[in-house]
């Protein structure tokens, strides 16, 4: 679709239907099954209505990964609001974040997945954008707990993240431990 163009609302609309089909593929079948077809199929629109709305499907794709990302990260606020505690909060938003991958397997591969296939395609600006929002919610909830350089922490709480959840792959070890590691490598100066 041509950038210069605007969308009416009903346009927008349309547009959202099959960023959200996209999600389902998505969630469903990972990056390989998630074709023109495959949205079509799971949504209100057409497959000609997909190619309308979106000449390229990797943009397509990057919008479905970022909604995914951005109702993931609502949904660890939604438990991390639970707590009044900073330091509960910060666990309980971990938890959550651990839990939610080795509940749905699928969704650790696709993230990954995504990640390789958005750097051979050389776009890592959407990488780049998902990162970041979960890097700023790592940096609010250190913040809260008032850690010395909340934004390094956050950043080195990522890595440790995602190395965990494929580690959880393997060899799942419960939270208690992984609780023991995270204050270690992000709390250790905590009062």
């Amino acid at each position: 679709m041509c950038p210069e163009r605007v969308l009416s609302p009903n346009q927008l609309w349309k547009q959202e239907q099959i960023v959200e089909a996209a999600r389902v593929v998505l969630a469903r079948d990972g990056l390989a099954g998630c074709t023109a077809r495959a949205i079509a199929e799971a949504g209100p629109l057409t497959k000609s209505a997909i190619h309308y709305y979106f000449d390229d499907i990797d943009v397509l794709i990057d919008r479905a990964m970022a909604a995914q990302v951005n109702t993931f990260l609502t949904g660890l606020r939604e438990l991390g609001a639970r707590h009044q505690d900073p330091k509960a909060r910060l666990f309980a938003v971990l938890e959550g974040y651990l839990d939610a991958f080795a509940g749905r397997s699928g969704a650790a591969f696709l993230w990954f997945e995504y990640w390789i296939a958005a750097s051979r395609a050389d776009h890592p600006q959407a990488i780049d954008a998902m990162l970041r929002s979960v890097t700023g919610l790592l940096t609010e909830l250190l913040a809260a707990v008032d850690v010395e350089d909340p934004r390094a922490r956050a950043r080195a709480l990522l890595s440790y993240l995602l190395g965990t959840i494929v580690q959880q792959r393997v060899r799942r070890r419960p939270f208690a431990t992984l609780r023991a590691e995270i204050e270690s490598l992000c709390l250790s100066d905590y009062g």
